[in-house]
Parts: C-alpha cells; sequence; structure tokens
C-alpha cells in the first residue's frame, strides 16, 4: 500500500530533483557547449552513481525508511536523471546525419552510468558495509 510519507517524499524529491537536473544540465552546457549532449550525460552519470550508493545502503529486503528512499531514490534521482532527454538526444544526433555522435552518446551515456551506478555501490560497501 502507498502511504502518504511515500507520496510527499516522490513529490518533494521530484521537484528538488527537477530543478537540480536543470541546474547542473545548464551549467555543463554552458561550460561545455551544445555540440555533444554533456549536460545530460553529466546528470544521468552523477544520478547513477548516486543511486548505487542509496542501493547500497537500502537493500531491498530491508527498506530501512520507505519515505526516505521514496524522497531521494524515487522522487529525486528519478527526476534527476533525464533517460527521455537521452533517448531524444541521441534520435536527433542521428536523424541530423550524425550516426558517430549518436552511437558515441549512447555508448558513454550506457556505459559511464552502468559504471559509475556500480562504482557507487562498491565505494559505499567499502565504507558503510552492510550487517
Amino acid at each position: 500500500m502507498i502511504t502518504a510519507e511515500t507520496l510527499m517524499g516522490v513529490l518533494l524529491g521530484s521537484a528538488a530533483g527537477g530543478v537540480a537536473r536543470f541546474q547542473v544540465g545548464a551549467w555543463v552546457t554552458q561550460l561545455a557547449g551544445t555540440a555533444f549532449p554533456w549536460g545530460t550525460l553529466v546528470v544521468n552519470v552523477s544520478g547513477t552513481l548516486a543511486a548505487g550508493v542509496l542501493i547500497a545502503l537500502w537493500p531491498s529486503d530491508h527498506p530501512t525508511s520507505p519515505g526516505l528512499f521514496a524522497l531521494l531514490m524515487l522522487g529525486f534521482l528519478g527526476s534527476y536523471t533525464t533517460v527521455s532527454s537521452f533517448a531524444l538526444q541521441t534520435l536527433n544526433l542521428a536523424r541530423e546525419g550524425k550516426p558517430v555522435r549518436a552511437a558515441g552518446n549512447l555508448l558513454a551515456s550506457g556505459t559511464a552510468c552502468l559504471g559509475a551506478a556500480w562504482l557507487g555501490y562498491q565505494l559505499t560497501m567499502l565504507v558503510a558495509p552492510l550487517p
């Protein structure tokens, strides 16, 4: 059953995650330019790194605080990461006749995000292993 605590966590986390995504993406794009979707890549990699940390802290069989998990993982990181933007930007690169950039975005995002989630999990398990 979905609780009011979980719903509030998702609501508040989503608002904060959306603002953070916008700010980080704009900052990275301002620094790196628009020839490649660096802002989206940085957001997705940092978000999946954080998700790896959270997964290490909250194993699925022992949720310690459903409201906090909903705030951070479902709300904040769900809104912060930008898989839909990633997909549309990759498609646009391909449609614009830039297949190498499209493939590069696909490969970089997939590899870096999976690697970041794994790294976040591993680092967290080293620092704060669960019993």
